[in-house]
């Protein structure tokens, strides 16, 4: 190679051409960005869908209100990264590997230095009689679920209750299942083997499975075979209307979804002449190469030793060992992890490792428990030390700890992974062996979360991450990630402390455990007896929020005043210019027009700038500190009272106009917001709450961006939890579906006052869920199935808050000795500060700028009782 061509080889980057826009496509992407540091390959991602990757594993939560939209996959940064492009709606039909371009529908060709063949799978259909009738849908796409939803909605739009079939019952069918019951659909579950999930779970499970499931309310036939798709009665149409059993039985049905399979989409490899396997698949090596060097296949399309894998974790794996081989590296595909997890809330199924069992000698540790509703077998070499694989149903919270210990010897003995009851330490322990596949999804080992720690300075869960990406897709691997981190820390030597400051040596949890038994109601009784020296802006309010929480006395009284934050200090929000902020309670939005006219009375008397908050309530910002009991006193003549935006309590609960108003509502969302935000109005927490209550799955009230989102259903209510803002945003998850109002309260109770009680620090609630015992499956066995036995407790406390609440501004209104701390000077409590200046912009004032406070007008910081007035 002469030296002109060998520096143009190095600064040009080689074309990298990716058939399919799915969650592997994008993993390949992402990893190749990530490690091509030097700009070596350019990609082309051409994706059939009119839409960047999305997460398809996530795609039964659109029928519970999820907006598609946060379904997309990772950053989308990496789509506008110069060496990167997506060409959306863009089907390739041809190959032409002599020439090396692929063309697409439309016409247009790419060329390419090398090809990945990523087109997944699609769904397998049948041939049944009359299977393409229209009402009969596949589960795949967005474009599927919305059509899906749409036929329902128009049926239901009818008037009609609509009657539902699924044909598949394994994890995909299942999940469907879930799906159609999210509509209010009326569904039956036609499995044509002996039990649900074969694929994955053996008969004892699948019999447990199956009463799980009917307990829903979704009906399970077993050895059903669908012979004919009929149409419905006279005047209807073609449309779906019956399914015609070959064991004579039938089924009246408005709605099919058929979930039957899945086939590997290799068309185009096999129009181009590339070797497929004997039940389909691209052929590909241990290195995800096909026989043309130039040509890859990852995923479900891939198949590798006669077999294509129909799941997400090994296709990213694949995905990884392409980005390392275009860049010059030796990695090879793992092994499958073919771990799977039923995601349908109430049914925990879990299967791992080489459940069936196919080793020789193989021996199944199982329990059975149909009362408890609970089956678990763990398959065990023929010594009865390593653990093969196994299968949990009715109780999957062993998932995370028993997963990454397959093809490892157990530490003690193995019916105590499983059965329930027994203390955590009485569980077996034992380090996980550094290739112990730790999170599947992204093939994160043990070994890699350690290094994580002791080369990289991780030192907390978030650090780990983002460093390694463990925990990010799925979540289930998080619990286990923060033991190791904790374990990793202790051995370097580094002190894992849940000290909550240098005052006390407890964490927050473990204090508010010590004054609720001991019934301590001052700081200086706490300190004395728990703590050392005098306390600290860290301690002082979280002795001050607990207090709160168990006493329900005035922030303000005896020694609690002198241990609240700036704000609840004076109950108001202090901001940047020295002014404090004032937020009147509006529960659930809701304000008379009485209301409003006091309101802005308020506002124009006392000069202060309007502004209508996220939380649907009105800000009132500018006022002075000796102004606040005059503006208190107005407002609280006027019905309303504190807001308590400036404490780590429960803010608001915003709500669409639901059912009352809006012709989509499906409940009456405001007087639920309206109920709930009376009954948590002043609950003290680690952090700061807000909830939301949508009337339809269209959430317009952005439930699920809250500590706790309510969506309604045509059956109830649907509740999520642990949605945050902040620097680290999350989407609120699904707790419980379907409930009556009574239970829903009931549920947010509890789920309120196990995080009252057991969280960290200033820990939101999304966090907290990550981190918290078993998980978002750990506090759902706690507030629904009452798992540690505190239910009542949990309920007690809740009720003793609700009949203590008292309004703290009303309080300190009636209270002199309270009233004195809001004087800025003792000699001229109406004097205003004359460091405040304000300029005049959209007809409001607003603090003045540096480079305009010379321009400023400080006679607009004006005193109470005065009228803004403007002259020119």
């Amino acid at each position: 190679m002469t030296e002109t061509t060998s520096t143009q080889a190095a600064t040009t980057p080689r074309h990298l051409v990716v058939v399919g826009g799915g969650m592997v496509a994008h993993r390949l992407v992402e990893a190749l960005r990530d490690r091509d540091t030097g700009g070596r390959w350019r990609v082309t991602v051409l994706a059939e869908e009119p839409r960047a990757p999305y997460d398809r594993v996530a795609l039964t939560s659109y029928f519970s209100g999820r907006d598609p939209e946060s379904l997309a996959l990772g950053d989308r940064a990496l789509w506008e990264h110069p060496l990167v492009e997506l060409v959306r709606g863009a089907p390739v039909v041809a190959v032409d590997r002599a020439a090396r371009t692929v063309t697409g529908r439309d016409g247009r060709t790419w060329e390419y230095d090398a090809l990945v063949l990523a087109t997944g799978s699609a769904p397998f259909v049948p041939p049944i009689d009359g299977i393409d009738r229209p009402g009969v849908f596949v589960y795949r796409t967005v474009d599927d679920v919305a059509a899906l939803r749409g036929w329902v909605e128009q049926l239901k739009d009818q008037g009609r209750q609509v009657r539902g079939a699924v044909i598949g019952g394994g994890l995909l069918g299942l999940e469907a299942a879930g799906a159609l019951q999210a509509l209010d659909v009326r569904t039956t579950v036609l499995q044509m083997g002996t039990h649900l999930m074969s694929a994955q779970v053996d008969l004892g499970g699948g019999a447990l499975l199956r009463r799980l499931i009917q307990a829903r309310g979704v009906a399970v036939r077993v050895n059903a075979v669908t012979a004919q798709v009929r149409p419905g009665r006279a005047g209807r149409g073609e449309r779906v209307g019956r399914l015609d059993l070959a064991d004579g039985g039938r089924l009246d049905v408005d709605v099919v979804v058929v979930a039957a399979g899945i086939a590997p989409r290799d068309e185009l490899a096999r129009a181009a002449g590339l070797e497929t396997g004997p039940r389909g698949g691209v052929v590909v090596d241990s290195s995800c190469r096909t026989a043309d060097p130039r040509v890859w296949a990852v995923g479900e399309v891939a198949c590798l030793d006669g077999a294509c894998i129909g799941l997400v974790a090994p296709g990213y794996a694949m995905a990884e060992v392409v980005a390392d081989r275009l860049l010059g590296g030796s990695a090879v595909f793992p092994g499958a992890d073919t771990a799977t997890k039923l995601k349908l809330s109430g049914v925990d199924v879990a299967s791992f490792g080489d459940a069936a069992p196919a080793a020789p000698g193989a021996l199944e540790v199982v329990y059975s428990d149909p009362v408890r509703g609970a089956y678990a077998k763990l398959v065990l070499s023929d010594d009865a030390r390593t653990l093969l694989g196994g299968v949990l149903v009715g109780d999957a919270s062993a998932y995370a700890t028993l997963r990454p210990l397959v093809g490892t010897q157990l530490a003690g003995d193995p019916a105590a992974y499983v059965l329930p009851g027994l203390p955590e330490g009485a569980r077996p322990g034992g380090d996980l062996p550094d290739d112990a596949a730790v999170c599947s999804c992204n093939n994160v080992t043990a070994g890699r979360v350690r290094a994580a720690v002791t080369q990289e300075g991780c030192t907390d869960v978030a650090a780990v991450k983002a460093c390694t990406r463990a925990g990010t897709t799925c979540g289930s691997c998080l619990p286990l990630v923060k033991k190791l981190v904790g374990t990793e820390l202790a051995k370097v030597g580094v002190a894992v402390s849940s000290a909550l400051c240098e005052h006390f040596a407890m964490s927050r949890r473990q204090l508010f455990d010590v004054v609720r038994v001991s019934g301590l109601r001052t700081f200086s009784e706490i300190v004395a007896r728990h703590g050392t020296g005098r306390g600290c802006d860290i301690c002082k309010p979280v002795v001050a929020s607990v207090l709160a929480t168990l006493h329900h006395e005035h922030v303000l009284d005896g020694e609690n005043a002198a241990l609240q934050d700036t704000n609840d200090h004076v109950m108001a929000n202090l901001q940047k210019d020295g002014s404090y902020s004032v937020v009147p309670r509006m529960p659930g939005g809701e304000v008379t027009p009485e209301g409003l006219i006091a309101v802005g009375e308020v506002a124009r008397d006392f000069g202060l700038y309007t502004k209508i908050t996220g939380g649907q309530r009105i800000d009132l910002f500018g006022a002075r500190l000796e102004q606040l009991p005059d503006i208190w006193r107005r407002l609280v003549d006027a019905g309303f009272e504190s807001g308590h935006a400036y404490g780590k309590a429960v803010r608001t609960v915003k709500s669409c106009v639901g059912s009352t108003w809006c012709r989509f509502g499906v409940q009456d969302a405001v007087g639920l917001a309206v109920e709930l935000e009376l009954r948590y109005r002043g609950l003290r927490s680690p952090h700061k709450l807000k909830l939301g209550v949508s009337g339809c799955a269209r959430e317009c009230a952005e439930a699920r961006a809250k500590d706790v989102g309510v969506i309604a259903t045509e059956k109830g209510w649907n509740v999520y939890v642990g949605g945050n803002g902040g620097f680290t945003p999350r989407h609120a998850r699904l707790l419980a579906e379907d409930l009556d109002t009574a239970t829903l309260i009931r549920t947010i109770d509890r789920f309120l006052m196990y995080y009252v009680r057991t969280a960290d620090r200033l820990q939101r609630t999304a966090p907290w869920i990550d981190e918290v015992d078993g998980g978002l499956d750990g506090v759902r066995a706690v507030v629904l199935d009452d798992r540690l036995g505190i239910a009542a407790e949990l309920d007690a406390a809740m009720a003793e808050h609700v009949s203590a609440y008292r309004d703290e501004w009303r309080a300190t209104l009636e209270d002199p000795d309270k009233l004195r701390r809001f004087a800025s000077f003792v000699n001229a409590p109406t004097t205003p500060d004359p460091s405040l200046a304000y300029v005049l912009e959209r007809g409001q004032r607003r603090p003045a700028r540096p480079d305009e406070r010379a321009g400023a007008r400080p006679e607009l910081a004006l005193v109470a009782g005065a009228r803004l007035e403007v002259r020119s």
